[in-house]
């Protein structure tokens, strides 16, 4: 594993499964390195040296250190993957497009409902769970008649759009009024090394 990239993660971050499940699927060669949030190893040395917002995920890959979910995705399907990068530019603007979607509306929709109920983090879950059906409802016009979110094969965007929308039942938001997006979480879990992230007894999965 000496030339492995390195994630620094959590097993309940959405933002770090993201990461991780990217390396798997993409056949990166990649070794996880757990920090415990519960005992702030993330607000401590040697941590802060790696990132001094404090947060995960962060790839170390030799001396390049990158924090930020969707920053690294870019930065590994540009070096170790670029077939989940296309480049052509209306292709690449619109995985840039998912990308933002992923930093703005899923994070503040079901990413912050999940907070709410699995580390009751002080969100107004309501705001959060409207977000969310309405970003929701977007995607799922998007996909019809599509298997992916970008073109006709995966890319970084399905990967950045996956895990808060996979787990969006434990923040109390129903997935049963999305066809196609239950059916493109399908696609994404049916590509070869799809690891899921562990599912948490809250919300609607209680």
């Amino acid at each position: 594993m000496s030339n492995a990239v390195k994630i620094h993660s959590f097993p309940l971050s959405g933002h770090a499964q993201r990461v991780e499940l990217f390396a798997n699927i993409a056949g990166i060669a990649h070794q996880v390195i757990n920090v415990d949030l519960a005992k702030g190893e993330h607000k401590k040395a040697p941590f802060l040296a790696l990132n001094p917002a404090g947060q995960v995920p962060v790839l170390e890959d030799g001396d390049t250190v990158i924090s930020d979910s969707n920053a690294i995705l870019v930065y590994l399907a540009r070096k170790y993957a670029p077939n989940y990068l296309p480049t052509d530019a209306v292709l690449e603007a619109l995985v840039q497009k998912f990308l933002s979607l992923a930093a703005g509306e899923i994070a503040f929709g079901p990413c912050n409902a999940r907070l709410v109920t699995v580390f009751n983090a002080t969100l107004d879950a309501d705001f959060a769970i409207a977000t969310a059906h309405n970003v929701l409802k977007k995607l799922d016009a998007h996909l019809e008649g599509r298997a992916f979110l970008v073109g006709d094969s995966p890319s970084i965007a399905d990967i950045a759009i996956y895990t808060y929308t996979a787990h969006a039942p434990e923040g109390n938001v129903s997935l049963a009024e999305y066809p196609n997006v239950r059916r493109f979480l399908a696609n994404v879990e049916a590509l070869d090394g799809f690891k899921p992230m562990a599912t948490t007894k809250a919300g609607l999965v209680a």
